[in-house]
């Protein structure tokens, strides 16, 4: 669902990236309180992991593909502001080295696929864990629950915007039918991975599913007939619960999905191109400002071999965008523990 330039004018583009920006703004000062020495190193990698599989478009109708939005992913595993985070990452190495998303719709992009999916997403998300029975099927089906309905929300906020400032003239009743219909099917694909990728991190590593940490249960004895709470055990040190191999994993996963498996990716316009193509939208559509990128339509310049030049780009996508998040987040993190000491106040004499 990258919007590409000149499909949204450029007073509703300009006022989304206003809008753009003040979400990361919040997001970034809400990421203080997300990322921990747990988190940090792998909020990174879940952005990558997201670019990656945003590469695997699959088919869901006749001549229609779909590909991973990410935001409930990424605010489940790592949380809602982290997660925007995440996405605002990934878009922007879309836009500048792929050309894969416009640059003056980066922030119709970021409100669309970043905040809407987060923000409705993890409030899908809490609000069934906390009505369904506790267990790791509970994060499972509240994930694919969550990452299903964040789609057609991502799809009718885009049919919101284009209603206000779209550049062509199309009924904007058959726009949303389009969009949304088309969309559901997009969410079950979202969903899958969603709910496959939360619950194989659950299965290893449940101290690192943000969206699960207050759901263990608490260890209860009874005392002179009552049942009273057990008192928690000193955390483990971080050292002692190393997440390298998870991080090493995650990373190879990526890489192996961006350089291989992105080869038989289906071909197919995804769901906003489709709808874009047979409705009119994209009229007025224009060229993109990197199309002249040496990695413009995830492909090396100058390489012929079509599986060697994608596979490539894909590794460096995925290098490129978990050195850009790990920077952003370890930042974040290091304000947080410069925040978290207290300045020795000195009264004068």
């Amino acid at each position: 669902m990258h919007v590409p330039d000149g499909f949204i004018d450029a007073p509703v583009s300009a006022a989304t990236g206003v809008v753009a920006a003040a979400a990361v703004a919040v997001s970034l000062r809400g990421a203080r309180r997300e990322l921990d020495e747990r988190t940090a190193p792998l909020a990174g990698l879940v952005a990558a992991f997201i670019f990656a599989v945003q590469m695997l478009n699959f088919p869901v109708a006749a001549g229609t593909s779909g590909h991973l939005l990410g935001g409930a992913l990424a605010a489940i595993l790592v949380g809602p502001y982290t997660g925007v985070l995440c996405i605002a990452v990934v878009l922007l190495m879309q836009g500048i080295l792929f050309a894969d998303g416009g640059l003056t719709a980066l922030g119709v992009n970021i409100t669309v696929m970043g905040v809407v999916t987060a923000v409705v997403a993890y409030a899908l998300f809490r609000a069934l864990v906390k009505i369904l029975p506790r267990g790791r099927r509970a994060i499972t089906v509240a994930s694919f629950v969550a990452a299903l309905l964040s789609v057609p929300a991502a799809a009718l906020a885009f049919t919101f915007l284009y209603w206000i400032g779209g550049t062509t003239d199309v009924s904007i009743g058959k726009v949303a039918t389009a969009m949304v219909g088309v969309h559901i099917l997009i969410g079950i694909g979202e969903a899958v991975i969603t709910a496959l990728t939360v619950g194989a991190v659950v299965a290893v590593r449940p101290d690192l599913v943000y969206g699960a940490r207050d759901l263990r249960q608490k260890l209860k004895l009874r005392v002179n007939g009552e049942l009273v709470d057990v008192p928690e055990a000193e955390p483990v040190p971080v050292a002692a619960r190393s997440h390298r191999k998870l991080w090493i994993t995650g990373l190879a996963a990526s890489l192996v999905l961006a350089g291989f498996v992105s080869f038989y990716a289906s071909a197919n316009p995804d769901g906003l191109e489709k709808v874009a193509a047979d409705k009119g939208i994209d009229a007025k559509a224009e060229e993109h400002a990197s199309a002249d990128s040496p990695l413009a339509d995830y492909g090396v310049e100058g390489l012929e071999d079509a599986r060697l030049s994608g596979g490539l780009a894909g590794v460096i996508g995925v290098g490129v965008t978990v050195v850009a998040g790990s920077a952003v987040f370890w930042s974040v993190r290091r304000r947080r523990g410069a925040e978290d000491v207290s300045p020795v106040s000195t009264s004068g004499v």
